[in-house]
Parts: structure tokens; C-alpha cells; sequence
């Protein structure tokens, strides 16, 4: 049950629309708050329709729900729209539709609170030689190329190949994999660890494996080997692993003269995202080496009107924790807004 609003409660900013901004919004509209939601992309959802396939996340589903809160309970939807620090701004994957953009600094003086739910829009680099040839791209560019192709945004399709060497082994990885195999390419997806360690989990790599994906686990990549700017071959080294490392997980060791190489048209690179919060740095709110706004257990930074969630704030993560982790902030920003204390 919602609220009936009767007199305006306050007036509230989401910055960015995907799982765990969604989340906010809805319960936050449903407390009689005015929500405006902004994001740079042409409709809501975020990863959810702009990166991942449409038979994991049915689109027809995010569209109904956002129709709903923006029909029933007077959100207002603000797209195309990129918010950043004022003179921080930094481009990012997913950027190509920002028509406008607009200072944080301003919407702190606007909103009587801020939920920051900007997710995880930069993929983290190989760091070899080679990665800048025109035929290397990250998964997250791969999928997202693919997704707004196929809804009529772009015209242009993503890159093809017909040996294709995706590596990583979370979800990303697995996406891409699927989708070049759709494309009638022979794919290898190749892993640092073995599969056991794999996050996407061993059901989805065999169950890649059982449709013809080549999966070569304890390999790590050491060079790209281009001809004017183009990839041809992707060495690699074979690994060991030894004893846990500050993840938890076995560290890779490199075995010395155990390289061999892979002919290739195309590497789709998969080993994780990193946070885009909307600042570079931002007086009172603290950001960690991995790019994560900081928050205390109530989701609050150190700016108090100004709250995070989702993915931005945890890392990488799946769906339904950023979920969960929108609704969460948006009770705990109900009560700052309502009380003026938390603690």
C-alpha cells in the first residue's frame, strides 16, 4: 500500500535507474515523497537493458514497472542525462546518449536528499601489450553494442568474429561467450583459475562448454600480438595456483616457458567493472581504491542528505543484492528525511 501524498512530504533526486535506483523509487514515491530520477541512458533499467541478454531480464517487465511508477505515482524520469561533480566530468562506458549534463553541487542545493545508484559503467583493463588493438573490447562495450542494436538505437552492430577468445569467467564473460556463439563464431573463453574458482559458478561454463564453447582454465594472457593495430594472436601462460590470496581464492603462478598463443579476429576482455560514482572526489564523501562509495551501515555518506546503494557502493554484484540494497538505503533515507537522526 502507498501513501496518499496530501501535502508534498519532500522532494528527492535518484541518480541513475537501474536495480537498486528502482528499487528507491519505488519506495520512495509510495511514502508521498517526489522522486526525480536521473540517467544517462534513454530509458530505465540500466545493465538490466543496456548490457544484459534480454532472456535473462525480461525488458517487457522493467518497462511495465517504471510505466507504473511514472503513471501511478507521478515519478519524473529525466534521461539522457548525465549528473557529475561540477569540472570532474570523465566519460565512461554507456555515455554515448548523454544530451545534457548536470552538477551534483547543484542538486544538493535542490533535493532534500540524494540517493547516488550509479552502478558500475568501466571495465578494468588487461594491463598487457597489445589490449589497444581495434579488435580488443570489453564485455561490458561488447554486450551493450549488441543490446542497443537490437532495441533500434543504433544502427551499428558490434564487433564480429569468427575466433573469438573471451576472457574471464564471471557473468560478463559467460554473456559474451553466448552471444558470439550465437553468432556462429568458435569461442574460447579462457580463465586464470579452474573452474571451480569460476564466479559465474560451474553449471553456466558447462553448460557453455555442452553448446561448443572451448573452455580453457589455469591460463592468463601475457601479450597481444597485432599487425597494424589489429590483433592476430593472444599468448598466453599456463598458471598454477598456490595459496590463497587477499581475495580468498588460490593465487595464479605463472609457469615459466609454458606459453602458447591462440589465433584470433576478436577478444572480448571480461575481468570485472569498476564504480562510476558521479564525482571524481566530492568534500565529505569518501571513495576506496576500488572506486566504492563509501557508507556507513545506514547507507549515508559523509555528506548526510547525500546516500548511496546498488553497485556503486558494494562493487559488482547480482541483481537481486542491488535490489535489496536500494530498498534498504531508501528506508533508511525515509527515516533521516523524517526524524533528521539515524543513529
Amino acid at each position: 500500500m502507498c501513501r496518499d501524498k496530501g501535502g508534498r512530504r519532500g522532494s528527492i533526486a535518484i541518480v541513475g535507474a537501474g536495480p537498486a535506483g528502482l528499487a528507491a523509487t519505488g519506495y520512495l514515491s509510495c511514502q508521498g515523497y517526489d522522486v526525480d530520477v536521473y540517467d544517462k541512458l534513454p530509458y530505465a533499467g540500466g545493465l538490466m537493458m543496456f548490457a544484459i541478454p534480454s532472456h535473462r531480464i525480461f525488458p517487457d517487465n522493467v518497462i511495465e514497472g517504471v510505466e507504473d511508477l511514472r503513471d501511478r505515482l507521478s515519478v519524473k524520469f529525466i534521461f539522457r542525462t548525465k549528473v557529475f561533480a561540477r569540472n570532474q566530468e570523465r566519460h565512461d562506458e554507456g555515455d554515448e546518449f548523454v544530451e545534457r549534463t548536470i552538477a551534483l553541487e547543484d542538486m544538493v542545493e535542490k533535493y532534500d536528499a540524494i540517493l547516488i545508484a550509479t552502478g558500475t559503467w568501466r571495465s578494468r583493463k588487461l594491463g598487457i601489450e597489445g589490449e589497444n588493438s581495434r579488435n580488443v573490447i570489453t564485455a561490458l562495450e561488447y554486450l551493450h553494442m549488441w543490446r542497443i542494436y537490437e532495441e533500434g538505437l543504433s544502427s551499428q552492430e558490434s564487433l564480429r568474429g569468427m575466433n573469438v577468445v573471451v576472457i574471464g569467467a564471471g557473468l560478463s564473460a559467460i554473456d559474451a561467450a553466448e552471444k558470439a556463439l550465437e553468432n556462429e563464431a568458435k569461442v574460447y573463453l579462457t580463465y586464470r583459475r579452474s573452474i571451480r574458482e569460476a564466479p559465474a559458478g560451474v553449471y553456466w561454463i558447462k553448460s557453455l562448454v555442452n553448446r561448443g564453447v572451448n573452455f580453457i582454465e589455469l591460463v592468463q594472457p601475457k601479450k597481444i600480438i597485432s599487425i597494424n593495430g589489429f590483433a592476430k594472436n593472444i599468448e598466453f601462460i599456463r598458471i598454477r595456483l598456490g595459496e590463497p590470496d587477499e581475495s580468498g581464492r588460490p593465487k595464479p603462478i605463472p609457469i615459466e616457458g609454458s606459453e602458447f598463443t591462440i589465433e584470433t579476429d576478436l577478444i572480448i576482455t571480461a575481468v570485472g567493472e569498476t564504480p562510476t560514482p558521479p564525482f571524481i572526489e566530492f568534500t565529505g564523501i569518501g571513495i576506496d581504491r576500488d572506486g566504492r562509495i563509501a557508507v556507513d551501515r545506514f547507507y549515508q555518506t559523509g555528506v548526510k542528505k547525500i546516500f548511496g546503494a546498488g553497485d556503486v557502493v558494494s562493487g559488482p554484484t547480482f541483481i537481486g543484492k542491488a535490489f535489496g540494497s536500494g530498498l534498504r538505503a531508501a528506508k533508511y533515507l525515509d527515516i533521516y528525511l523524517t526524524t533528521r537522526r539515524l543513529r
